[in-house]
């Protein structure tokens, strides 16, 4: 077992290494993952196997979708507004108390990016396994969508390419509801 001081100095190492990373990449997940580095800010989880495949869906073909989405910068802006936007929401901000913000953040816009085809890896867990102690209803999945939409909506995402989206994410339904 660690001291709390040999802990500190672990994180410390973990976050610097993680800044050299991002720093070297100069983006979202653009190399191939990397299992044992914790990302400055985030909480350490347990071991698994990462692959784009845990991503959920396919990435659409071409940029079209990339673009409607206004590319990095507003898949950054919509996930950033919708983790705001579940913390304060009485529907669903008890599911998200006890989540790595930080986290999330990140992996939601790895998964828009990946999804959309914009040049990004996923890195995070399969939506089976992330959701499966959460207890996430059908009218808190729903009230999820929902503000998705909003965000895209104050994005400019157009009509069309929100649903086109939304059809992607459909199929995760059932991963991500458990009762």
């Amino acid at each position: 077992m660690l001291t709390r001081e040999a802990m500190r100095t672990l994180k410390l190492t973990v976050a610097v290494a993680s800044l050299a990373a991002g720093l070297a990449h100069a983006g979202w997940a653009q190399s191939a993952p990397q299992a044992a580095v914790v990302p400055a800010g985030e909480e350490a989880v347990d071991p698994y196997t990462q692959t784009n495949a845990n991503a959920g869906a396919a990435p659409f073909e071409g940029t079209a979708m990339l673009e409607s989405f206004h590319g990095r910068d507003g898949i950054s802006r919509i996930v950033d507004d919708l983790v705001e936007r579940v913390q304060v929401d009485a529907r669903i901000s008890e599911i998200f108390k006890a989540s790595d913000f930080v986290r999330l953040r990140r992996t939601l816009k790895e998964q828009f990016c990946y999804i959309l085809n914009g040049g990004c890896d996923y890195s995070g867990r399969d939506m089976a396994a992330m959701h499966e102690d959460h207890g996430v209803a059908v009218k808190e999945f729903a009230a999820l969508v929902e503000l998705l939409q909003d965000s895209m909506t104050r994005e400019g995402v157009a009509f069309p390419a929100q649903n086109r989206f939304l059809a992607k994410l459909a199929p995760m339904k059932r991963d991500v509801v458990v009762r």
